[in-house]
């Protein structure tokens, strides 16, 4: 089991960490200015989803395949590239929503979710910090390797997961506001979709 120094000083990093805003952060906060607060939490979620799946590759070795090979980081990245600008793209060319009614929100919060998951997949940068990060807090001592780095890896997403809840909370008050002026709604696919191509093109120029 995991001592209490390394945890306490693992929690006070992460805390630190996921209150920094980065592309998970303006992901959620786009989805929530534009769509609402629970499309902006089914992001979170989303994206909290998809850190469980780097944990899992992280604890068995996949994420250290990925970063050995130059051609599977590569393929990775620009698959998520191009579904980040697919994604950019068909909110640009969308049709501005007259209002967001219950049953279109839950749909746009199902798809949201589906779409963060993808997204946060899709980014070997991720998959390489979970590599590089956790092992540093992982005491031989302590017991099992591979446990270790699955309970510092689920901490990670819980707290994450809080902050992007909390962003989301704040960015949907905020964009229910601003959908009540006609300029925004008629705007605002355009910049939701150019925020997407430009987290597109960041993730397709960044090496490892």
């Amino acid at each position: 089991m995991i001592d209490g120094v390394t945890l306490l000083t693992y929690l006070l990093v992460v805390l630190g960490f996921v209150f920094i805003p980065g592309p998970a952060t303006l992901l959620t906060v786009t989805r929530a200015t534009s769509s609402g607060t629970q499309v902006g939490i089914a992001t979170g979620l989303g994206i909290a989803c998809g850190d469980v799946i780097h944990t899992t590759m992280a604890v068995f070795g996949l994420s250290a395949l990925i970063y050995a090979s130059a051609f599977l980081f590569s393929l990775v990245k620009y698959a998520g590239a191009a579904y980040l600008v697919y994604l950019g793209l068909r909110a640009i060319l969308a049709k501005a929503p007259a209002g967001l009614s219950l049953d279109s929100t839950r749909r746009s919060a199902a798809a949201a979710f589906k779409q963060a998951i993808i997204a946060e997949v899709l980014n070997p940068k991720t998959a390489l910090f979970f590599l590089a990060f956790l092992p540093q807090f992982v005491r031989p001592e302590n017991g099992a390797v591979q446990l270790q780095l699955a309970i510092l890896g689920l901490i990670l997403v819980a707290l994450g997961l809080l902050s992007t809840v909390i962003f989301a909370i704040g960015a949907g008050r905020i964009g229910s506001i601003l959908r009540r002026n006609p300029i925004v709604l008629r705007w605002q696919g355009r910049v939701v979709g150019a925020i997407y191509c430009a987290l597109g093109v960041r993730l397709a120029l960044q090496e490892k």
